[in-house]
């Protein structure tokens, strides 16, 4: 498994995983699916394994993935839903096929068929993405509170005030300049 690509399947939100293949969208910004083939690993980590991808899938999943990113953004501000990304969501969901599956540990898990393609891995996803903009999953959408980062996440912490979309990255960063400046901060040692 690529270390770019933690495994989301457990616990996580598939539609703001996906659109964190965007990192540092305010400052540097990293591409995380340059390529199709990374396109095709990203969604076989998370589940999705899908045969081939073409240049142009590749730019229906970055579509997706921004909007995805600009409709939580909104919601997590409650403001309106931007109706293009609205727009795109509801196409991606319709254009996949994929099944829904009741596991015995009571979630549900997507299965492809045996010749998937990437618009039934995509469809998946944007129907995730439909169930946490439209409030049916239990948590609050809320964004990074890292200035260069300001990822949309899924917070499903017990008191819904998580501040960074992960705290090993954007978390443990801000921990550490803050530390940093306080640590600049000090007066230095008073010489004799």
């Amino acid at each position: 498994m690529p270390p770019e690509f933690p495994d989301f399947r457990l616990g996580s939100v598939l539609a703001t995983s996906f659109t964190a293949t965007l990192t540092e969208r305010q400052g540097d910004a990293v591409e995380r699916i340059p390529v199709p083939r990374r396109l095709l690993d990203w969604l076989a980590v998370n589940g999705l394994t899908a045969e081939s991808c073409t240049d142009a899938q590749l730019a229906h999943a970055r579509e997706l993935r921004e909007s995805i990113h600009a409709a939580a953004t909104a919601a997590a501000v409650d403001a309106a839903l931007p109706h293009g990304a609205v727009r795109v969501i509801n196409e991606r969901s319709s254009g996949g096929s994929a099944s829904a599956f009741l596991t015995p540990e009571r979630t549900r898990r997507w299965e492809l068929g045996a010749a998937a393609s990437v618009e039934d891995a995509l469809g998946v996803v944007a129907a995730d993405a439909i169930a946490i903009i439209s409030g049916e999953r239990d948590g609050k959408l809320a964004l990074c509170a890292s200035p260069t980062c300001r990822a949309a996440f899924f917070d499903t912490s017990q008191s819904r005030s998580r501040k960074w979309c992960d705290m090993n990255t954007c978390g443990n960063r801000q921990k550490k300049a803050r530390f940093n400046a306080g640590q600049r901060a000090k007066p230095g040692p008073t010489p004799r």
